[in-house]
């Protein structure tokens, strides 16, 4: 018992340090931008001729750049994930390209939208519709580029046309077997309380009813998309993620090992049950959901978990090893020849080429740290900033 109990405290101290942290970071880097330039090369010089067999090679080669971010919570930080759904919605979840509508209260929610399609084995489909600057994050921003996220200015009046267009192209040739999950925050934003109650102003001009968990869904983008696949997706999934531990999680801890206890509920809806055609019961659709959406958060806050809620807990929803074998392996290819080259150049390399050398390398961490922070609030927008 004592030997398990120094060997936990051992792991915690390890993954708190500098060296395996800047490791780790170098794997990704190198990983990331790997995958990205056979992106780069399979949209020059595959998509113009296949799309189809572009999208199939960018799903896998997409995979590989989510997976180190799974792992870090799923295996690194050994947190959790319990989902509440029914049996036979989740094996519908797995198998039909859908809209997810998540929540975006915590610096980290968008990570377990994450966790969940690489349990469903959808990971590589997941797509975004988000701020324009994030397509400029080295490494994830262009993974989303290249597997046909939306990304928008949030001035409505070009959003308009770009997300239009994007959709057509999003869904145009799209292969079968391959299944797609878009990824869209209504809100806007990420829920504060001040942000609430400016929202919950424009609620009362409007005669709708106050939300107490939620930002005031904006409708305009959600009824456009309707408009564009709503003939190519089979589902809209509302997903409500809380967190039990820590009450505000963020990816700082994670990366350091600190573990969170998360659970998400999950209800779906058929397509033939979301108006597309009439804008106005579009937008009350939306307006109604995110109040079913509030009285659930309620529901876990007075609770402490969804248990109860309506849905059972999944019990075959838990993390694969998928994530696991694909970090070990880029740990192996990537991380131990570089160790080696490392250690040989320390000892017959010049000083001022070492010298140099660690520049470069506190510059890629500290550029690692930076986007890993960008990416912690990626702003997953549906239109633009103005509340409608």
């Amino acid at each position: 018992m004592s030997g398990s109990i120094e060997d936990q405290s051992l792991s915690f101290y390890l993954k708190r340090l500098t060296i395996v942290q800047i490791f780790l970071a170098y794997v990704f880097l190198v990983t990331g931008l790997c995958v990205n330039l056979l992106q780069l090369l399979s949209a020059c010089f595959i998509w113009p001729f296949n799309r189809g067999l572009y999208r199939k090679i960018n799903y896998h080669l997409a995979t590989i750049i989510w997976s180190p971010m799974t792992f870090v919570y799923q295996w690194w930080s050994n947190s959790d994930l319990i989902v509440y759904i029914k049996p036979e919605d989740l094996e519908k979840m797995r198998q039909e390209n859908s809209i997810w509508l998540g929540n975006h209260r915590y610096e980290v929610d968008w990570l377990l939208g994450w966790v969940v399609t690489q349990r469903l084995g959808l990971a590589g489909g997941s797509k975004i519709l988000g701020k324009q600057s994030l397509r400029l994050l080295p490494i994830i921003g262009w993974c989303w580029y290249f597997t046909e996220s939306i990304f928008l200015r949030r001035v409505w009046s070009s959003d308009k046309a770009v997300l239009e267009r994007d959709l057509k192209r999003l869904v145009d040739d799209y292969p079968k077997d391959y299944n797609f999950t878009l990824f869209l925050s209504c809100e806007g934003t990420r829920y504060s309380n001040e942000k609430r109650l400016d929202s919950m102003k424009i609620a009362r001009e409007k005669g709708l009813p106050e939300l107490k968990h939620h930002i005031l869904p904006r409708t305009k983008g959600f009824v456009l998309i309707m408009k564009g696949i709503h003939q190519h997706v089979t589902a809209v999934y509302d997903i409500t993620i809380a967190f039990q531990t820590p009450k505000n999680p963020e990816l700082s801890n994670l990366l350091i090992g600190q573990r969170c206890q998360a659970e998400g509920f999950i209800r779906r809806i058929p397509i033939s049950e979301v108006p597309y055609d009439d804008e106005e019961k579009s937008a009350q659709f939306v307006h109604k959901l995110f109040q079913e959406k509030d009285q659930i958060f309620e529901y876990f806050l007075q609770h402490g978990t969804f248990e109860g809620a309506g849905n059972p807990k999944a019990i075959d929803l838990k993390r694969k090893k998928q994530d696991l074998i694909i970090e070990i392996s880029c740990l192996i290819i990537i991380g131990l020849p570089s160790i080696y080259l490392l250690i040989k150049f320390l000892l017959f390399g010049s000083i001022l080429s070492q010298i140099i050398f660690l520049f470069i390398v506190m510059a890629g961490f500290v550029g690692v740290r930076l986007m890993v922070q960008t990416s912690a609030r990626p702003k997953l927008a549906n239109k633009s900033a103005k509340q409608e």
